[in-house]
């Protein structure tokens, strides 16, 4: 602390920001997209648009759901069902198949497989097979478990950055003595000054949601960084301590081998809803339906409480009653953390909530954007004058690595987040792993891009891939109308809001990213360069 307490703050700072900026860029933006994964992965179903919603009681949805369920999966270890909602209409059931002919019934599964299938909610009619796609839910497991690494070492590098990004957010509230003058600062086309301004504006306008969302993204993983309690307890038994922590008994591995009819599950829902007060049931798990021990559990929809530790009940699947001391929402520390998880994930938001969720989301990206590149513009000053003076021939290898990685990293990004959507609709919509080739298009066109942006960290360069990332989000209500979804205008007429909504954020988004191109080539902008020796 030779320089003082403030400077080195803002020293530490600095630092903790661009070294691991570039990650904590595509956290945010994937997160900020997993607000809406419900959306997404329906736009990116198309064959289940068709599925517009219905008023049908829970009662009659399930009982649906319940006789298709017995024909084509009776003899199941368990069905999964998930019951229509505003943000997805559909009535979906999953099951896990029954054991090959000749094995021993009272063995588990050597390979866990899956069966689904998608329901009209109101007539219970098969909808046509869903494409494979692993939809929204790629944003959210990107966004904290990276990709084509071990989960493990992901989490372990995320949690690193959001304990960086912590550190930075401190330090900067330490190092900016106006903090609050700052929100209503901004002078445009003044270089330097105004990336500052737009680092300031946007950090200080969501600065309660980064606080909270970096904080709550640490706790939904503090199991991981901090086992040893649990260790401490449980031992190597982590299926019972998930089981106590959910609130919920944990299933019974070997079925019965004696047989009895499944109880009709309308009447559990209807009672489930009573208790909480007339809320719905968001999900179904039936525990070795049509034996004895069956047993049934009903979980409350998301979107009706601020815990991610929703309230659940259980039931004999026999006799259709309620178990006792079924239901109980655990103490404190368990509600604690379920507050601190739902705050971040964000499932309780209501509409609106969760478009100003998203909005403070973008200005995250654009605090982290903004952050990265400002470092450049500060940096290339000090590099030219050592140029002119004729101390170095050419730009550093640092700032020219950071120019590349800004571009590829943030303008690269907002590329390939479009082509994933295009090639969900441009690929054949069978075939054995479609949805893992979604997902390398979409590294594919990253890679591409981050690429170019090192070999050539220029202002053109920014400008050419921000109108392509602009163009491919733009069309995508287009993309959507000609590929068998529910165009713009007709997802408005019947009410399918998700699909429309995804379609109007695509083109505003779109529209945004083609005015940052164009006002990159503006003459009014300073010549003061955002990447690379040449303008």
């Amino acid at each position: 602390m030779k320089e003082g307490f403030r400077q080195s703050m803002a020293w530490l700072h600095t630092w903790s920001g661009l070294l691991v900026g570039w990650i904590l860029f595509m956290v945010f933006a994937a997160g900020t997209a997993s607000y809406f994964r419900d959306e997404i992965t329906l736009w990116m179903k198309p064959e289940l648009h068709a599925a517009a919603p219905a008023r049908v009681s829970q009662a009659e949805a399930i009982d649906l759901a319940q006789k298709t369920l017995e024909q084509r999966a009776g003899s199941s270890r368990r069905w999964f069902i998930t019951m229509p909602s505003a943000r997805n209409p559909a009535l979906e059931a999953g099951w896990v198949p029954a054991p090959a002919r000749g094995a021993d019934p009272q063995a588990r599964p050597k390979r866990r497989t899956f069966g689904s299938i998608t329901l009209a909610p109101a007539t219970g009619k098969e909808l046509g097979k869903a494409r494979a796609t692993r939809g929204g839910d790629f944003f959210f497991r990107l966004h904290f478990d990276l990709h084509y690494m071990s989960a493990l070492w992901g989490r372990w590098i995320v949690g690193f950055c959001a304990m960086s990004m912590l550190v930075a957010i401190l330090s900067g509230i330490v190092t900016h003595k106006r903090i609050f003058k700052d929100f209503f600062t901004f002078r445009p086309a003044r270089g330097q000054r105004s990336w500052l301004d737009a680092h300031n504006l946007s950090a200080v306008l969501a600065l309660p949601y980064h606080l909270m969302i970096t904080y709550t993204g640490l706790v939904t993983l503090m199991f991981m960084y901090l086992p040893a309690g649990v260790q401490a307890v449980y031992h190597d038994r982590t299926d019972a301590f998930y089981a106590d922590l959910n609130g919920g008994p944990a299933a019974d591995a070997k079925p019965s081998p004696q047989l009895a009819p499944l109880a009709p599950l309308g009447p559990m829902l209807d009672e489930a809803s009573r208790i909480w007060h007339g809320a719905p049931v968001g999900r179904i798990t039936v525990n070795h339906p049509g034996r004895a021990n069956a047993s049934v559990n009903l979980v409350l929809q998301e979107g009706r409480d601020m815990t991610q530790h929703l309230p659940n009940l259980s039931f004999d699947g026999v006799t259709g009653k309620r178990m006792s001391g079924a239901g109980a929402e655990g103490g404190g520390a368990v509600q604690a953390r379920g507050v601190m998880y739902g705050l971040h994930v964000g499932r309780f938001a209501d509409p609106l909530l969760r478009a100003l969720f998203f909005l403070s989301g973008l200005a995250g990206c654009a605090m982290v954007a903004t952050g990265l590149l400002m470092w450049a513009v500060k940096e290339r000053p000090k590099h030219l004058k050592a140029r002119q003076d004729g101390k170095v021939a050419k730009v550093g290898l640092g700032l020219r690595l950071v120019d590349g990685l800004n571009l590829g990293g943030i303008a690269g990004l907002l590329l390939a987040m479009p082509v994933l959507f295009w090639a969900n609709r441009l690929l054949p919509s069978g075939g054995t792993g479609r949805a893992d080739l979604e997902i390398a298009c979409f590294f594919t066109a990253w890679g591409v891009a981050a690429l170019a942006g090192l070999a050539c960290p220029a202002r053109w360069m920014w400008r050419v891939q921000l109108a392509i990332g602009g163009l491919l989000f733009a069309a995508l209500p287009l993309l959507n109308a000609a590929t068998g979804g529910a165009g713009l205008a007709a997802s408005l007429k019947n009410g399918l809001w998700a699909v429309a909504g995804f379609d109007l954020v695509s083109l505003l988004l779109g529209m945004l990213l083609l005015y940052a191109a164009y006002r990159l080539g503006s003459r009014s902008v300073p010549r003061a360069r955002l990447a690379g020796s040449a303008a």
